[in-house]
């Protein structure tokens, strides 16, 4: 397995090894072992996953008081997600970055509890499958607007119009959504 440090900090792209044949070919998509070798979480308590149509977006979603990470893949199609700090006092706070994710290559976006989510479906249609360290809520349920101008995130959204869900048409800007728990420096390890 490789880790790959992304433009956030605790944001990291984890790629399977894949091994392959002329019949095909086989992966360990996840192991607690890899995983705990690369400071990744090893606990994860629910399995996500979603299928929807092209120019869908949705987001960008977090859990409050019950935050969740979460361990993202496209297992087909190819989506555009997002992952935004959202810890107040963080050095990254508001802060995102963005990802292709495919079907095509076999790779996972971690992003660690106090993140927002989202995506935008950009083929005809996309199923993701994510892994998550907390439990579906629907009282902790959240959202901020995905077109936020104090986020400015850039959706590759040439010739699309996103479709919505109707919570997150009203979902609030940043200045007044209720956020994560603030941020803590990480404990030294010794």
């Amino acid at each position: 397995m490789q880790v790959f440090d992304t433009s956030l900090s605790e944001v990291k792209l984890v790629r399977p090894m894949v091994h392959g044949d002329d019949r095909g070919w086989f992966a360990e998509l996840f192991s607690t072992r890899s995983f705990a070798e690369h400071g990744l979480p090893t606990k994860f308590v629910q399995d996500n996953q979603s299928y929807s149509r092209r120019g869908v977006l949705r987001g960008l979603h977090f859990q409050l008081g019950n935050e969740q990470g979460k361990l993202v893949r496209a297992a087909a199609g190819h989506i555009w997600d997002v992952a935004v700090d959202l810890r107040p006092n963080s050095p990254q706070f508001g802060k995102w970055a963005g990802f292709h994710l495919t079907g095509d290559v076999l790779e996972y976006l971690w992003i660690p509890e106090g993140f927002g989510h989202g995506f935008v479906v950009l083929s005809e249609t996309a199923s993701v499958m994510y892994k998550v360290t907390n439990l579906y809520d629907p009282k902790a349920e959240r959202a901020v607007r995905w077109d936020d101008p104090t986020l400015g995130i850039q959706w590759p959204l040439e010739g699309l119009e996103p479709q919505l869900s109707a919570r997150d048409v009203v979902a609030p800007r940043i200045e007044d959504a209720e956020l994560p728990s603030p941020y803590k420096e990480p404990a030294v390890r010794s």
